[in-house]
């Protein structure tokens, strides 16, 4: 029997979506049966924009803890945050959990040490971009995370926040691409 996992979502519909069929793509392959049992808790994602924004860490600390809770009373058996950014609070969260929890960053940090990976870019909202938890994880491996300019960090959050969170197919993507290769 499988764990039921649990799943912080909401923090943008599009990447809970991607989560979500990533693991039920896993399961299928792995055991050829359809789907395992996964629970959705999903945030208030302006609610939890503005705290990331403000930088109201405490309050932010403690929104996520309540979703951890009410997974952990749900039945999950493990916890994923589905994005990027709460896991630059992912110590304190995954130390007040009663059921283990999965680091986005510690597992790219790993899989990025099997590809021998050296120097790698972090794009993603401008709080995970200004944010050093990837930065801190990576070191520890021996390994290096730098970030886009800031003008193409307001590039790229926009993108994020303008087309990606509503499910819109990005048009900037190119201009980004070509003017990071020029860094």
């Amino acid at each position: 029997m499988t764990k039921t996992i649990g799943i912080i979502g909401g923090i943008s519909a599009a990447s809970t979506l991607q989560y979500y069929k990533k693991l039920t793509d896993l399961y299928y392959e792995k055991y050829q049966d359809y789907y395992p049992e996964i629970i959705i808790h999903s945030l208030d994602f302006q609610y939890f924009t503005d705290l990331e924004n403000e930088k109201r860490t405490k309050e932010y600390i403690d929104y996520i803890n309540i979703k951890v809770k009410g997974l952990e009373q749900a039945g999950a058996e493990v916890i994923i945050m589905a994005a990027n950014s709460p896991h630059s609070v992912f110590k304190e969260i995954e130390s007040s959990s009663n059921v283990p929890m999965i680091s986005i960053v510690d597992s790219t940090a790993l899989k990025s040490k099997e590809k021998h990976y050296k120097k790698l870019l972090l794009t993603g909202i401008k709080y995970t971009m200004q944010s050093t938890f990837y930065q801190e994880t990576f070191k520890q491996y021996g390994m290096e995370v730098i970030t886009p300019a800031e003008d193409h960090q307001d590039e790229v959050n926009s993108m994020i926040f303008d087309e990606l969170v509503i499910q819109r197919f990005c048009k900037k993507i190119v201009s980004v691409k070509s003017s990071i290769v020029t860094m």
